[in-house]
């Protein structure tokens, strides 16, 4: 179908809701302490798109009896394919000039997501779209355009023979409910309370769901069968049901956060539903809500939100690991937008709308007019420029390593394993030294040579060394903790340490109440967490609601520059211990704020040097208020 449908209705309202969608998910990224559920923008997305293929797949239907396959591939290619070329050359060539650090497993990033199977790649070579710290990557939001994409893949040959065969609109209708009641179901028995949910949350079978439900849609409210005259009180009650969906949905966005299991058991399911609503209210052509959607800020925004949510994680991800946003939160939220914006205008203008008329035989004159124009006029300039670009980004793909780790990293990597490994060691063996501070020998510790030396080392008195060797102390954080705990066990030899990479203060609850059950919550708690996330005053509450006021808990702060969550967690972190009498504040990251030579590359876990003035802070301050 090369020609426009007769009697094809653009519902401008969509843009509005679209916008409303990429607003969430950029505010998800860049806000997630304010905007927690803005994830969900992309069952939005899903159901605003399974409802206007298949109306269009209908409307195709009754006019001509049949659907161009053909032509629908051209037409999404021509759509979707130029701009995601683009921002994976200029991505790649970025990469390759300014970041190398990200050049490890570019190739098999770019290759997926020009095959559209990104999604799947990122499940087989275990990323995380919830790991905040070490998981993202410019590419890590490529999976919904591949679950998308794999749809329209599918979507119009399944439609085909739905309509052959089926034939009974009422009975396709069920038949898309019941496969995407299916796929909710998948989402539900797959998803594992306490695990990391990426599996369900990329996978092309549990998120189907969205675009199903809006393509079943479509056969029960064609837009070009829905009447604009309906009586005064049947559009009241479109208006409020339009209403009531819109505001459900800002309130999803607004609370249900990601760790939810709720959002897994049903709730992302719920929340495709009242888009549905939504956009149902907003295709009848009866209801107020197209013309309440639409404004030049809403179009102007809709019309590019595919842009938008394009190029949003290449531009986060650049900036971030050049400015340290930590401080000034707001300002740097607002140049990361001011450039999205920027570079999706660019690419609007220059690549997406010339290539919707996409020609093979314009396409090729122009690059051969282009090649033989005068060096110095603008379509030479730009002729040689986007070859350079190209060319680097080739580069950058080729030379890209697969799954290496530089020195930097391996060494960190080597020092948190072998940390981790001792501290199980030292669980199932405790130190065998009583709490007389003596030795197998008899000999008292504190005469011994050892308490010297570790008092010289972590710049201690003997004395705290000597009351450190008695002190039972439960330790539990993150990879941060697990990068000082050698030093700390050595101070603190009756020291359990729990640690995990990549864990949350949300994880917290769950896994303390575990230690707790099994007698492993000493009466002198350390807690190390804040890393990986943002987390509210009542997150921290429920952490205290397992430990409860019989220990004394000392918290560490965080150092993390290039996260934008450090300051918040900070302040959390310091309210905190003036709420609860026993909690006290260990301040790591005044004290090590002004010595990035203590910390390795990432500027988070100390290093060597670092570790030892970390375990001197966490010694003194603890021997200090136990």
């Amino acid at each position: 179908m090369g020609k426009r449908l007769k009697h094809s209705r653009y519902i401008t309202g969509f843009d509005g809701i679209r916008t409303l969608a990429v607003i969430g998910v950029i505010l998800y990224h860049l806000m997630p302490g304010q905007m927690r559920g803005g994830y969900l923008g992309v069952p939005v997305f899903f159901v605003v798109s399974g409802y206007l293929i298949t109306d269009l797949l209908i409307q195709e239907w009754r006019q001509t009896g049949r659907i161009d396959i053909k032509q629908f591939y051209y037409r999404r290619m021509k759509r979707l394919y130029p701009a995601l070329v683009a921002m994976l050359v200029g991505a790649s060539a970025y990469i390759t000039l300014f970041q190398r650090n990200l050049l490890n497993n570019l190739r098999g990033n770019v290759i997926s997501s020009l095959f559209y199977v990104n999604n799947w790649w990122q499940i087989n070579h275990g990323m995380s779209y919830f790991d905040r710290f070490s998981g993202e990557s410019p590419f890590t939001h490529i999976w919904s355009l591949a679950v998308e994409t794999q749809n329209y893949i599918f979507w119009p040959i399944v439609f085909v023979l739905m309509m052959k065969l089926v034939k009974n609109k009422g009975k396709a209708f069920l038949g898309i409910v019941g496969a995407a009641f299916f796929s909710a179901i998948l989402m539900a028995v797959l998803f594992v309370p306490g695990q990391d949910p990426t599996r369900v949350y990329y996978g092309t079978d549990t998120r189907l769901f969205s675009i199903l439900l809006g393509g079943a849609l479509a056969f029960i409210w064609p837009s070009t069968r829905l009447k604009a005259k309906i009586p005064p009180q049947a559009k009241r009650i479109l208006n409020g049901i339009g209403l009531g969906s819109l505001l459900l949905l800002v309130l999803a966005f607004l609370f249900l956060r990601d760790d939810l299991s709720f959002v897994y058991y049903g709730g992302m399911f719920l929340v495709s539903l009242l888009s549905v609503i939504l956009v149902a209210i907003t295709a009848h052509p009866g209801a107020s809500w197209n013309r309440w959607l639409t404004n030049p800020v809403f179009t102007w925004i809709g019309k590019r939100s595919y842009g938008i949510y394009l190029y949003q994680f290449p531009v986060m991800i650049f900036y971030e690991a050049k400015v340290n946003v930590a401080n000034h939160t707001f300002l740097h939220t607002i140049m990361e937008v001011i450039l999205i914006l920027f570079v999706t205008e660019l690419s609007y203008r220059y690549i997406e709308n010339p290539l919707r008329s996409f020609n093979y035989r314009k396409t090729f004159v122009t690059l051969r007019q282009s090649f033989w124009a005068p060096i110095r006029s603008r379509r030479k300039i730009g002729f040689i420029f986007s070859s350079l670009i190209t060319l680097i980004a080739v580069v950058g793909v080729i030379i890209a390593p697969t799954n290496r780790v530089d020195a930097n990293q391996q060494a960190l990597q080597k020092q948190i394993e072998q940390n981790k490994q001792a501290s199980k060691k030292t669980e199932e063996q405790p130190p065998e030294n009583d709490s007389s501070g003596t030795d197998q020998s008899g000999e008292a510790n504190s005469s011994s040579e050892e308490p010297e030396s570790l008092a010289e080392k972590y710049d201690l008195t003997n004395r705290d060394i000597t009351k450190a060797k008695n002190l039972k102390v439960t330790a539990f954080g993150d990879s941060v903790l697990l990068a000082g705990s050698k030093g700390l066990t050595e101070i603190f030899p009756k020291m359990v340490v729990d640690g995990e990479v990549g864990r949350q203060l949300k994880d917290g609850p769950a896994l303390l109440q575990t230690l707790k059950d099994k007698g492993e919550l000493h009466d002198t708690i350390l807690l190390s967490l804040g890393t990986n996330g943002a987390f509210s005053k009542d997150d921290f509450a429920q952490v205290m609601n397992v430990l409860g006021d019989k220990h004394q808990v000392f918290i560490i702060n965080t150092h993390v520059p290039t996260r934008r969550w450090q300051n918040d967690v900070n302040a959390t972190l310091e309210a905190a211990s003036k709420e609860y009498k026993n909690v006290h504040l260990i301040d790591w990251y005044g004290f090590s704020n002004e010595h990035p030579d203590w910390f390795y590359d990432d500027q988070v876990h100390p290093n060597d040097v670092g570790s030892i003035h970390y375990c001197h802070l966490i010694a003194k301050e603890i021997l200090k208020g136990a």
